[in-house]
């Protein structure tokens, strides 16, 4: 039998579901490439009809490879993080003296850094 076993498990699954949310954000990524693409062959095909070519081209302008990449790179850095996360969980439920939690603190700050990002975010979107 293994020692703290519900805690192990219960550290194995936050852990898988981690990193279905990171292949989840790749995948958005991915996606929004895609309908990038997508927009700016609609754009190709609309030669004839200036006005509507330029409407797709400016739906196009606002999606784009930057943030495709940024969206698969922030899925493949979630899960390495999580990674050195699940292992030092791991590490630490094998250890019998008591630990103090960090998790509080860095979650905190993730949580803070996000809502800033999308903030940002926003504001772009909203002034451009």
């Amino acid at each position: 039998m293994i020692p703290a076993y519900s805690d192990h498990a219960a550290n194995e699954r936050t852990f898988l579901a981690w990193v279905r949310t990171g292949i989840a954000i790749m995948s958005f990524g991915i996606v929004v490439e895609k309908f990038d693409l997508f927009i700016q062959t609609l754009a190709i095909s609309q030669a004839n009809d200036a006005m509507r070519r330029a409407q797709l081209e400016r739906i196009s302008g606002h999606l784009g490879p930057h943030e495709s990449i940024a969206l698969v790179a922030g899925g493949v850095a979630l899960i390495a993080i999580q990674t050195l996360r699940f292992a030092c969980n791991s590490r630490l439920l094998d250890d019998a003296a008591p630990q103090a939690s960090r998790a509080v603190l860095t979650s905190s700050v993730v949580s803070s850094l996000l809502i800033l990002l999308l903030a940002a975010v926003a504001t772009y979107q909203a002034f451009d």
